[in-house]
């Protein structure tokens, strides 16, 4: 902490060099009061409220983003508490106690770093100290920041302490990561939240700094800081400090830009313009110019990523009081681009950047990556959705057939329907007429109705199928090859059975049904359903066989009841019972 001059104390003739002695403005502009906490004002009342109704509890957690306050107000928690005007939800930060409490050397305000004393011994040593009173304060006060970095041990050590510490001990935790807490230490601490701080709230604290300072910083350079910044004060003003060293007395956009190697507003809404436009062409000369001159590629995607970003909420809530990475001068160009495209275009372009982001952090090749990604945006019209391809796999139509009509870039607006379409979508669906019921002559002719009708992929499914006949009335049987596994399990599943169900009632105009059986492989001899060979292809013995196997009771009554066919019958069934029965009637010859 620099070192306040007494007013007795002569001026320097000069400004004294620069030394080891400097105050970084992280720590030296650090909240005093409750008030100068920025974006944390609910956490910052809880706590007035709590003190000026003597309510403060013997444990707090704080948990938060790193650089959001939390140290900060642990610092004046303890000062409110140890003034000696306290405690005092204003502490006056001019007597002994809370100048050594701002500079971390009270004795009785201790900050522990829970990364380095995480071991079960410096717990214990803890515990052992809780029970002597404070030397000169009102309370003694252990500040543990990262308290997440302690074993299990060391948490084990503390639950007893923490619930029911001495009156005048108080436990102040910090931490970044609180889901590695154990619940039995959360549950004996008040939990505060420490949020984000905004990009507005970060700038208005930079401009305080800089003019405490003396020195001049453009709107536009603050607010790049602010943003890279992500919410963090502290990450703010250690930036801030860096730029205000390297660019003299005025900070300004482009001095930024050169210290941080990224690329001005103009450079990135030119690249955006240039794969809005489809052109490759120039934007591969623009991305060129800027790896030419130094910038940082890493750096130009998440510039262009934000770009998009800013197309995305622009397209969808407009600009008014939109958080927005560019500038004023930008967003007239921006709003216009916005609303040339439909939301599904912008999304695909920010998932190709977003992409393109997380293949960078593991490969070298990050101007391929980024030139590929830029090619990619140029060509998002070629891309079609999901809903196209698939009206065009229900009409029958593969997706490379070149018969295909050429649709409107599905990216940019979903397929239209047309009026009569519509009419006709509204109207009820008129079964085909059918000359006669299901019969061998007309078999054929209505299966190929129903692969026709079914859709591409079923139909590319059915077309597998071996043999079709006809079972009963009003039912067909399908067979698919044994080997056929795949198929075969898709066709057991219930639903798409009953769209083919569906669909052949459609066609013949009368309930139908459909059974299923996996056979032993090949295909009529005509190649055509309708009259085929028998369903399991074999002997006429085997045929008998089955037939016979149907008047077995036990077997007949199970077929009956659950509504059951014979599938399949081992070669050797029923070949006991035949052998049985021959020596049984030779036996009955010899006995004539």
């Amino acid at each position: 902490m620099a070192k306040k001059k007494s007013a007795n104390d002569p001026a320097p003739a000069e400004a004294p060099p620069a030394s080891s002695e400097y105050t970084v403005l992280a720590r030296r502009y650090r909240p005093q009061q409750f008030a100068d906490l920025v974006g944390q004002e609910p956490v910052a009342q809880s706590l007035v409220n709590a003190i000026e109704s003597n309510r403060v509890a013997h444990a707090y957690l704080f948990t938060g983003a790193r650089g959001v306050g939390k140290t900060s107000a642990a610092r004046i928690l303890a000062k409110a508490l140890n003034c000696v005007k306290g405690p005092t939800a204003t502490p006056c930060d001019e007597c002994e106690l809370c100048k050594a409490i701002m500079s971390g050397e009270d004795i009785d305000v201790l900050e522990i770093d829970g990364a380095s004393n995480n071991k079960v011994e410096e717990v214990r040593e803890l515990r052992s100290n809780v029970h002597y009173r404070p030397s000169r304060s009102r309370y003694k006060i252990y500040i543990i920041d990262e308290v997440h970095m302690l074993s299990t041990s060391a948490f084990n050590a503390l639950l007893k302490t923490l619930e029911e510490p001495p009156a005048h001990v108080k436990f102040i935790f910090a931490t970044t990561e609180v889901q590695k807490i154990p619940i039995t230490i959360l549950s004996r601490c008040q939990r505060f939240d420490f949020a984000g701080i905004g990009m507005s709230g970060i700038v208005e604290r930079l401009k305080g700094i800089v003019a405490a300072e003396g020195m001049e910083a453009d709107p536009e350079a603050l607010e790049i800081v602010a943003r890279r910044a992500g919410g963090s004060m502290r990450d703010a003003q250690s930036l801030l400090d860096q730029l205000l060293a390297f660019g003299g007395d005025k900070l300004t956009a482009e001095q930024v830009h050169r210290l941080l190697g990224t690329a001005n507003e103009e450079r990135v809404a030119g690249l955006a313009g240039a794969a809005l436009d489809h052109d490759p062409r120039r934007a591969l000369e623009l991305l060129g110019q800027a790896a030419d001159q130094g910038l940082q590629l890493g750096e130009l995607l998440d510039q262009l990523i934000d770009y998009w970003r800013d197309l995305m909420v622009v397209n969808c809530a407009g600009l008014e009081n939109q958080n927005l990475s560019i500038s004023g001068k930008q967003r007239d160009k921006l709003k216009q681009q916005a609303d040339s495209m439909s939301a599904d275009t912008i999304m695909a372009g920010l998932d190709v950047l977003v992409s393109a982001k997380n293949r960078m952090r593991y490969t070298s090749h990050a101007r391929v990556l980024l030139e590929m990604s830029l090619v990619r945006l140029c060509r998002l019209e070629h891309l079609l959705s999901l809903s196209q391809l698939a009206r065009w796999v229900s009409e029958g139509a593969p997706a490379g057939d070149s018969t295909r009509p050429k649709a409107a870039p599905a990216v940019a607006r979903s397929a239209a329907v047309s009026a009569g379409d519509e009419k006709k979508k509204l109207e009820p669906e008129a079964p085909l007429a059918v000359s006669g019921p299901l019969c061998k002559e007309s078999l054929e002719a209505i299966w190929q109705q129903v692969l026709s009708q079914v859709g591409f992929i079923l139909s590319r499914e059915l077309s597998k199928i071996t043999n079709v006949a006809i079972f009963g009335p009003n039912t067909l049987v399908v067979q698919i090859p044994s080997g056929y596994n795949a198929g075969a399990d898709q066709y057991l599943d219930a639903s798409r059975l009953a769209k083919v169900e569906e669909v052949l009632s459609k066609i013949v105009g009368q309930p139908c049904s459909i059974r299923l059986e996996i056979g032993a492989g090949g295909a009529p001899e005509n190649g055509q359903p309708g009259e085929a060979p028998p369903l399991v292809p074999g002997s006429a013995k085997r045929q008998r066989q089955r037939e016979e196997v149907a008047q077995v009771p036990l077997i007949g009554r199970a077929m009956d009841v659950l509504g059951g066919q014979i599938m399949q019958m081992d070669e050797d069934f029923g070949a006991e019972s035949a052998k049985v029965e021959e020596i049984q009637t030779g036996e009955a010859t010899e006995e004539g």
